[in-house]
């Protein structure tokens, strides 16, 4: 039996390497330790991947947390997990459906009601699909992954001024480097279909609209940010056949092992973003999992920002008054009340 000690430990000290390894090369945990009690956030996409460990993890810090995806059934599962894994009980399930003006706009509407909002995290995305339209005929990866959190975050703005040092976090990605806003054509109506040029153009849409966001929130508490989570393994990437190919998933796959996040550490840079007290007053940046960055030349082109936001603003009907209101004075955070736990 003695033989067989030194080859498993060797194996096992080598795993262990491999894991410390991919942790490092992914970029770890959040390394900030705050907690959030008394504040509440609000994560799109939370029933799954990305957004699902987001909320797990700003739940474990004590915040109420808003789950907001399209599914209702898989958020209020989702939030009952949650609830369970972290003994927090202050996570509700929200029905928002981003290519649905109506539902963005319903949903909107009963969170106004709400004593506060300190955090949006505009997480929920749909990447590389078929060439498939919302609800109100917009290009699919467009309507979801910019234009839904673009009226969302608008119609919410009054909100998280009132609540004092708000943050909107924007969940772009690095494919934005490979995109192009085409102002005369955002839904393809013009051009030959291509799916993931559709893509990169929805996550260089989202850092334009950031930092024209924060320019529009300068003189507030109101903070608005955007980032890259790394390449994870998540349902977003169904459409695009990775991992289908036997190349792919025995030659490459220790590759991908090493390189590709679980959800719970592609989280880590949203929630950093969430709860990070250095980052206070931060805003208009991007950010590369923890690191700030310059995004792409074209994402820090202020005219094509300003111009995409009146297009946007036109498309899905916002009275361009109703962003430059001013900011009501802000409630001080507080103990969560029962009325907000139901």
């Amino acid at each position: 039996m003695s033989r067989y000690v030194l080859p498993l430990s060797v194996a096992g000290t080598l795993l262990g390497a491999a894991v410390l390894l991919r942790d490092s090369v992914s970029g770890g945990s959040c390394p900030s330790k705050a907690t959030i009690h008394g504040k509440t956030v609000i994560v799109t996409g939370a029933n799954t991947g990305i957004g699902k460990e987001t909320a797990r993890e700003l739940a474990r810090r004590g915040g109420r947390i808003i789950l907001a995806c399209r599914d209702l059934d898989k958020c209020e599962a989702a939030a009952k997990e949650i609830r369970g894994d972290t003994l927090n009980h202050h996570v509700d399930a929200r029905r928002l459906d981003l290519a649905s003006l109506t539902s963005i706009r319903a949903f909107a509407k009963k969170i106004v009601e709400e004593e506060r909002v300190d955090v949006l995290i505009n997480n929920a995305a749909v990447m590389r699909c078929p060439h498939w339209t919302t609800e109100d005929g917009f290009e699919m990866q467009l309507g979801v992954n910019h234009l839904g959190h673009f009226l969302l975050t608008n119609l919410l703005l009054e909100k998280l001024k009132a609540s004092g040092a708000s943050r909107v976090i924007n969940v772009s990605s690095l494919a934005h480097v490979a995109g192009r806003v085409d102002l005369e054509d955002l839904n393809w109506e013009r051009r030959p279909y291509e799916a993931k040029a559709a893509y990169c153009q929805s996550k260089l849409a989202v850092v334009l609209f950031t930092r024209e966001l924060s320019r529009r929130l300068e003189g507030t508490l109101v903070t608005a940010n955007s980032l890259h989570p790394g390449v994870a393994s998540t349902e977003l990437g169904r459409h695009t056949g990775m991992h289908k190919s036997i190349f792919s998933s025995t030659v490459l796959g220790p590759f991908f092992w090493l390189l590709v996040k679980t959800p719970k550490l592609a989280a880590q840079p949203s929630v950093y973003l969430a709860v990070a007290p250095e980052l206070s007053g931060v805003s208009g940046k991007y950010f590369d999992a923890f690191r700030q960055k310059d995004p792409a030349p074209e994402a820090q082109d202020d005219e094509a920002a300003q111009k995409l936001w009146a297009r946007s603003a036109g498309l899905v009907g916002l009275e361009e008054a109703q962003a430059q209101a001013p900011a009501p004075k802000a409630v001080p955070p507080g103990k969560v009340t029962d009325a907000q736990s139901s």
